[in-house]
């Protein structure tokens, strides 16, 4: 492992998440070119230092941990029940905005007395008399027991499992489950019902990285940097839009001035403001206008650039705003150097 000189950065290798991910990167300009669907390794165009790899989440954080893996895109869910308690794995970026998803606790819907947490741990308490603890089937021992120590739930077994969850009860190898919920669909499709208060994890996809790797191999921080240009880029510009206007005036500064007296005009630091040239001397004088506006607001922008004299408004979607240093990149150089 210490011999190793390649950069690596492991994807979800099937499902929902994998295409996911590949279709997050290609937004953000990181298409990912696997010329052979049957191979498991990749490349990324944009930054050909990086070598590609395809995992099932859970390896993925085990790999990063581990370092065997320099970077992953997982579940929050799968990154806390796998990243242990050493601290190698860095979480880069928390909120990719894809994979959302709960864990949380369901049980089946003839148990109509159990509605919360504080219920289960009533019925909890009279299963021993049944001859058997409280059983919950999970993928996610980890969380669920710590969620249900926090509750004070006892006794209760935790039955592992990489099966289909929800047929445990029915079947009879487990009273209840722990498991993923996006629409609950296929928790009434089986009959069952999530409790109330029973939310254990809200999780989505992120980004994380080996810290140790970060720390020792420069190559490794800088392609942690360029990532997070590409994501924090795309994901700052999601519903921002550029609004393009000519304005009469005479000056920059009286333009500045009708457009700091109105409510949405502000742009990120302000509007860029030019002068328009124009073929004939004598005539009013123009000036173009750019702000960076949000989707919802468009159209309240578009009235106030009327209202001082805007005309030939064009609205134009944002693809990248680049900021001058990636916020999150500068938060994990002051993390790294803490450690």
């Amino acid at each position: 492992m210490k011999n190793r000189t390649d950069i690596r950065l492991a994807l979800p290798s099937k499902g929902r998440l994998e295409s996911e991910s590949l279709g997050f990167l290609s937004e953000c300009g990181l298409d990912v070119s696997k010329p052979n669907p049957r191979q498991y390794r990749a490349v990324i165009p944009a930054i050909p230092s990086l070598a590609v790899l395809f995992q099932r989440p859970g390896d993925i954080v085990v790999g990063v941990r581990q370092g065997s893996l320099d970077f992953g895109i997982a579940g929050t869910d799968t990154i806390e029940e796998k990243k242990g308690d050493g601290g190698e794995v860095c979480l880069l970026h928390d909120s990719l905005g894809f994979g959302i998803c709960t864990l949380a606790l369901a049980v089946p819907e003839t148990w109509d007395d159990v509605r919360t947490t504080a219920d289960l741990a009533r019925k909890a308490v009279g299963m021993p008399q049944e001859g058997k603890p409280l059983r919950i089937a999970t993928k996610f021992p980890v969380l669920t027991g710590r969620f249900l120590q926090a509750k004070k739930m006892d006794p209760f077994e935790l039955i592992s499992s990489e099966g289909t969850l929800e047929v445990a009860p029915e079947i009879g190898y487990a009273d209840m489950i722990s498991d993923l919920v996006s629409t609950g669909t296929t928790l009434r499709d089986n009959h069952l019902r999530q409790l109330a208060d029973g939310e254990i994890l809200r999780s989505q996809a992120c980004l994380i990285a080996n810290r140790t790797a970060l720390k020792t191999r420069p190559d490794v921080l800088e392609a942690a940097h360029t990532l997070l240009e590409y994501i924090e880029a795309y994901l700052r510009a999601q519903d921002a839009y550029l609004v393009f206007a000519n304005i009469r005036g005479k000056s920059q500064r009286e333009i500045a001035d009708k457009i700091f007296s109105q409510t949405d005009l502000g742009g990120l630091q302000g509007p860029s403001i030019g002068e328009v040239v124009v073929r004939e001397t004598g005539r009013q004088e123009w000036f173009a206008v750019n702000i960076v506006v949000h989707k919802e607001k468009i159209m309240q922008v578009v009235q106030e650039l009327r209202g001082i004299g805007g005309s030939g408004v064009v609205v134009s979607p944002v693809t990248y705003i680049f900021e001058e240093e990636p916020a999150r990149f500068m938060q994990l150089r002051k993390e790294l150097a803490k450690t």
